[in-house]
């Protein structure tokens, strides 16, 4: 009998009372691993009361003693890094490396929401206006709830509940169905380092959570990551139930390569960047626009040598540079992406869509791919392809390039390759895109900024983690308060108050 991967609601692993499961798969060998529980309506219902009875006892807890919560937490998480890392490597598929890199940014981010009592500190001014003082508060939520994507099963949860809690907020988190273990397993950890029952609640699930957890009015803010087209709907459908969200959406970013660059440089960097996890990152960099032929010969070339020397295979395996794509269905739509810019007449360069992994035959593997002659409206330009494919844009001038990123419809993040001071501070200050890396192909923000990009990449005022994620989660109050003198009585006052009245 397969293992059943159920939930954790009010601080214990509980079975849905669905008979609905989805099969968990091992990417590096298409075998099944377990059946994951889809929440139905009750059970995620069911996970919210746990929240809300939860929420007037940590609201009043002291930040101070919250904060050592995350302390003891980010411990737990090195000490079982291991552990973490070869789950997300056996659901998802990326090399261990990668996921160790993945687990220390999420840990970073628990790191940033230890300081809280520094971070909740308020406002105060005296004598506003005469024996009046005044001051303003960071005062919890209540519910709030997180979606998050397969990608980053352990980094992207830790970008939000830990934040929301420290705050003083109560969670509910919706991991991807695909990449559950690891989101379930860092949530027990939470608990074993003394975060009280109902505090988080994990649910597994898949569109009848997600829209439970949109409509039900005991939610009071939504956190999302995942694709463009459902981003906008989380982001219309909280809006019209009157919840904050923010809701992070796709992306297709671009990597400038100038005359002047260091093209050696250039290659490692974007080795990493668009054949990294397999490609499977909203910060990959799918796209080079070279400025100049030269620029572009070049680069093939350097790129050309170093994916020769790539080995592809099981993500346990750790010679290996790059694991399997994480479903069966994904596997065909990059296969089809490859087969469509083939046939709008892009060169295809390098050829990933018939590698085999010896001894691996079922598992999800595609080799990197690299086209030349990438146009804008091909739809391997335009689309979000997710997987392991990088396309040569050929362009005459910096002006040029930035106006094909400008002109795309996602802004997440973009870099230039270049040794020129000027042509750099004119590219960050102009583009209009949300994170920007000079000489930096993943300009992923650390834990004490704030992660988000611009255009359709980004729904909602407020980016994540950070100093916005303390804005997110929190609705400032501020207090006037006035204590007359004994014995004074003052006459009515009619006109508007200010500090001469």
């Amino acid at each position: 009998m397969q293992k059943i991967i159920g939930h954790l609601i009010d601080g214990t692993l509980v079975s849905s009372d669905s008979s609905r499961t989805q099969p968990v798969f091992d990417p590096a060998t298409g075998a099944i691993r377990a059946q994951v529980a889809l929440a139905d309506a009750s059970t995620v219902g069911a996970a919210i009361a746990s929240a809300e009875q939860a929420f007037p006892a940590w609201r009043n807890t002291p930040a101070l003693k919250r904060a050592r919560i995350m302390a003891r937490f980010r411990v737990l998480l090195e000490e079982q890094a291991d552990v973490i890392a070869a789950l997300i490597t056996a659901e998802h598929g990326k090399v261990l490396s990668d996921a160790h890199g993945e687990l220390q940014r999420g840990i970073e981010n628990v790191e940033y929401a230890s300081y809280a009592p520094e971070l909740l500190k308020g406002e105060h001014a005296r004598n506003v206006g005469p024996g009046i003082d005044s001051w303003s508060e960071f005062q919890a939520l209540g519910v709030t709830a997180g979606i998050t994507p397969f990608n980053f099963p352990a980094m992207v949860p830790l970008w939000m509940w830990p934040m929301a809690v420290v705050c003083g907020n109560t969670f509910v988190l919706k991991p991807s169905e695909r990449a559950p273990s690891s989101t379930l397993y860092i949530a027990r950890l939470a608990l074993e380092a003394g975060l009280p029952p109902g505090v988080l609640n994990v649910v597994n699930g898949d569109r009848e959570a997600v829209e439970t957890l949109l409509h039900d009015p005991r939610v009071r803010a939504v956190s999302f990551v995942g694709s463009t087209p459902v981003a906008e709907h989380i982001y219309a459908e909280g809006c019209r139930a009157g919840k904050r969200v923010q809701a992070l959406g796709g992306a297709k970013n671009h990597a400038v390569i100038m005359p002047d660059a260091d093209i050696a440089q250039a290659v490692h960097a974007l080795m990493g960047a668009a054949y990294g996890s397999c490609g499977e990152r909203c910060m990959a960099v799918p796209l080079a626009v070279c400025v100049g032929d030269q620029v572009a010969d070049a680069l093939i070339a350097g790129l050309k040598e170093e994916i020769a020397a790539m080995h592809v295979g099981p993500g346990s395996d750790n010679t290996c540079d790059m694991g399997p794509l994480v479903t069966r269905q994904h596997l065909d739509k990059v296969r089809g992406y490859v087969d469509q810019g083939v046939a709008e007449g892009a060169t295809l360069l390098v050829d990933g869509r018939t590698l085999t992994v010896p001894g691996h035959e079922e598992g999800y593997f595609i080799g990197p791919c690299l086209f030349d002659h990438v146009r804008p409206g091909m739809t391997i330009y335009q689309e979000e392809i997710f997987g392991p494919v990088l396309g040569i844009v050929r362009v005459n001038t910096l002006a040029e390039a930035m106006q094909l990123i400008d002109a795309h419809e996602y802004g997440n993040g973009t870099c230039i390759f270049t040794r020129d001071g000027e042509a750099a501070r004119h590219f960050t200050d102009h583009i209009q895109v949300g994170m920007v890396g000079v000489n930096v192909p993943l300009p992923v923000p650390v834990a004490y900024h704030s992660f988000g990009g611009w255009k359709r990449s980004l729904f909602g005022d407020l980016h994540a983690y950070g100093p916005d994620a303390v804005r997110f989660y929190t609705k400032r109050k501020t207090i006037t308060q006035r204590w007359p003198s004994a014995g004074v009585r003052e006459g009515s006052v009619f006109s508007f108050p200010s500090s001469r009245t």
